[in-house]
């Protein structure tokens, strides 16, 4: 749905919160699930769908015949779709993903070929409206321990350029703009503000990439460098900056100062959590946390110097062995916005708030997508709620802090 706040852009949640790999799933989930939470929170107007479409799915809605089914769906209910979420390629729930969410990644061209499919089919989807573009977001690079080298990371920038060129060729053809959202995460090789503003320096903005640009497009010199910037930029993941303990105007200041466009805010919140010496009731009231699904990587900061857990298990086990000093764990499992405390736990929720606070008067991204997808796994004591009145409430606490 489109909003007032500065720069009209548009809200809506991520579909990865529904389990789903098959077209006919997503179909499914979209009849049973979007349409209520539309009825909910925008009923009498527009509401945008944030599409999540494994590989196996965006094959199925290939067809032509499919496709305009789907597309008979969202006239009928008022829905227009204007984000893919092409980050995990293959099954996200029910299943052990850890890293393997990463695979395949920008060093393999089967990531090339998925993400030019969701860039073909949103720009089959997106509305004809004046100034609306769409977002495809997708994994940052690669999972850190996959680069050896900067060869590496040259090949994977020159796969994002030739998505690029794909993203030229789908302008001219259908006068539609498509940009695609690299969103950084912990243990990947775009971790970092920091390691995000390099990486689209050396591999992205350079004089190299533009050439390459020129040789598969025809875009030359400005023209090229202009389409770079506007159509390969960041999916802005607040769980994922809170985690890393970026602060929220300082990470936007920075990529606003190296020209990398956000092009879209993943509206998400991890966990906090005050640890002092062997503190083994906090430890035992974590242990729920510890899925056997989902990376839940941990970013410790004690006495201002950063330590970093690949999974919760892995940080669990370091401190019952050894204990800890005074210290702030920040974990990236999207846990509800609207729950600040989750038992003895915060969510980073004033990194939110902080964030909000920017997005209500400067138009700092088109598009905002609430995302909360480890709703499955959470403990039980704090998913009381169905799915469709969490994820509305989600969306209202969202309007609400947007209009203060």
């Amino acid at each position: 749905m489109k909003l007032p706040s500065a720069g009209a852009p548009h809200l809506t949640y991520c579909t990865n919160i529904h389990a789903g790999e098959t077209w006919p799933e997503v179909q499914a989930n979209l009849e049973r699930y979007v349409v209520a939470v539309k009825e909910r929170v925008a009923r009498d107007r527009p509401f945008g769908v944030g599409l999540r479409l494994s590989a196996l799915a965006a094959e199925a809605l290939a067809d032509p015949g499919q496709l305009e089914r789907f597309r008979d769906f969202l006239r009928a209910h008022d829905l227009y779709v204007f984000t893919i979420n092409g980050f995990p390629y293959g099954p996200f729930h029910g299943v052990r993903v850890k890293e393997e969410v990463y695979l395949p990644d920008w060093l393999d061209p089967a990531r090339l070929a998925y993400t030019d499919r969701l860039a073909r089919l949103l720009a089959d989807l997106l509305p004809a409206e004046p100034g609306l573009e769409g977002s495809v977001s997708t994994v940052p690079g690669a999972f850190k321990a996959r680069v050896r080298d900067e060869a590496d990371a040259a090949h994977m920038g020159d796969l994002i350029v030739e998505h690029a060129a794909t993203l030229h060729g789908i302008r001219e053809r259908t006068g539609k703009s498509i940009s695609l959202a690299l969103e950084p995460e912990p243990f990947c090789h775009m971790e970092t503000v920091a390691e995000t503003v390099s990486f689209f320096e050396q591999h992205l903005f350079s004089t190299v990439a533009v050439k390459r640009l020129a040789a598969l497009t025809g875009l030359d010199g400005a023209a090229g460098e202009a389409f770079l910037r506007h159509h390969v930029g960041v999916c802005f993941d607040a769980c994922h900056m809170a985690v890393e303990f970026e602060e929220p105007d300082a990470a936007l200041r920075a990529l606003r100062a190296a020209g990398i466009r956000i092009a879209k805010v993943q509206i998400s919140a991890g966990l906090r959590v005050h640890l002092g010496g062997r503190d083994e009731a906090t430890l035992a009231e974590l242990r729920p946390f510890a899925d056997g699904v989902y990376l839940h990587q941990v970013v410790q900061r004690r006495d201002g110097a950063l330590t970093r857990f690949l999974d919760l298990p892995e940080a669990l086990e370091a401190a019952a062995r050894s204990g800890t000093a005074a210290a702030e764990w920040r974990i990236h499992f999207h846990v509800p916005l609207f729950k600040e405390r989750l038992g003895a736990f915060l969510n980073t929720q004033d990194f939110l708030r902080r964030l909000l606070a920017v997005l209500r008067v400067e138009p700092v991204s088109p598009h905002l997508e609430v995302e909360t997808y480890t709703w499955d796994v959470l403990p039980e004591e704090h998913r009381r709620e169905d799915i469709v009145t969490a994820v509305a409430r989600e969306l209202d606490w969202v309007l609400d802090h947007l209009a203060r």
